[in-house]
């Protein structure tokens, strides 16, 4: 299906967001989201409606045995939260290893650690969509 797809990495002090082309072939950064926010559900909706993903990507924090925790048990909140704005259908994508991709990504990038932390969140929602992008085409 054509149609851009948005990816969300949850996160308790931030949520990274990527969003990608059409053709679900350009996967980039968007912005990052103070999860604690008053308005943070209010910006979600509006990146949303400005964005018009046919598909949304949630990062599944699961434990490195494939387990849900407690993390995996906040991000099933935040679906939660997303079922009362959206119709949109709502994927969950393994994220084990997300940040520790986006890190070594913006390392080869020569992007300092003080700058990086700003971008991790977004680049890692980026590795979540390309893994949801890339099981969506191998389905």
């Amino acid at each position: 299906m054509r149609g851009r797809r948005i990816a969300f990495d949850y996160g308790q002090v931030r949520t990274g967001v990527a969003i990608c082309d059409a053709d679900g072939i350009l996967s980039s950064p968007l912005c990052t989201l103070e999860t604690k926010s008053k308005d943070f559900l209010t910006q979600v909706s509006a990146l949303l409606v400005e964005y018009e993903p046919v598909m949304i990507f949630i990062g599944d924090p699961l434990n490195m045995a494939g387990t849900i925790g407690e993390s995996s048990e906040k991000v099933s909140y935040f679906v939660a939260q997303l079922q009362t704005i959206t119709s949109v259908p709502i994927r969950m994508v393994d994220e084990r290893l997300s940040t520790v991709s986006a890190q070594r990504k913006l390392k080869d990038a020569h992007v300092s650690s003080r700058d990086s932390k700003s971008l991790i969140d977004a680049m890692s929602a980026v590795a979540i969509l390309e893994q949801g992008l890339l099981s969506e085409k191998n389905q």
